[in-house]
């Protein structure tokens, strides 16, 4: 049963620009043999050209995105997808809640500095500047007491964090 139950559960891994939700949730999709949604594949070409312009995106900007990522957890739910987003207000969480109930999130917790380093290192990513990493931390409502989430120290190795990961969702424990 807890295999079965690793195998299904949807998870979003999330936070802020930098924090390695692709790396991460690249090794928990292979690891579960699941479906891995990178949510910028779902921005639209003008959330992208604002992004690139070092301009942030508003909730407006956002909504379209939201959509279409419930849209893509409704459709593969049931095959323990793993999205990334960076999900960073309750609200857009919730949106992702309401099309996949008992849908999980594994949030990254970085500092800013360490986020705008990662960042700055990245060649030829849409994400420009600084100024995005500092709108991302100011627009973040961190998940604390939030049912579903796991709480991940960014700094840690990528195999230290996929292995807490599996084993959170084979404890079967929404906490």
């Amino acid at each position: 049963m807890q295999i079965q139950a690793i195998r299904t559960v949807p998870l979003v891994v999330m936070g802020v620009s930098g924090c390695g939700k692709s790396s991460l949730a690249a090794a928990v999709a292979a690891a579960r043999g699941a479906p891995l949604i990178e949510a910028d594949a779902h921005h639209s070409p003008a959330n992208l050209d604002k992004m690139r312009q070092g301009i942030a995106l508003t909730d407006a900007d956002r909504a379209g995105w939201l959509d279409s990522l419930a849209q893509a957890l409704l459709q593969a739910r049931s095959q323990g997808v793993v999205m990334t987003c960076s999900a960073l207000k309750r609200a857009y969480r919730d949106r992702l809640r309401a099309a996949a109930p008992g849908l999980r999130f594994a949030f990254l917790q970085i500092s800013r500095e360490e986020a705008g380093r990662r960042v700055a290192s990245r060649a030829g990513h849409f994400f420009a500047g600084a100024g995005l990493v500092d709108n991302q931390f100011a627009t973040l409502e961190p998940p604390v007491g939030e049912p579903g989430v796991l709480t991940l120290d960014a700094a840690l190795p990528l195999d230290t964090l996929c292995q807490q990961v599996l084993a959170w969702l084979n404890a079967g424990d929404p906490a």
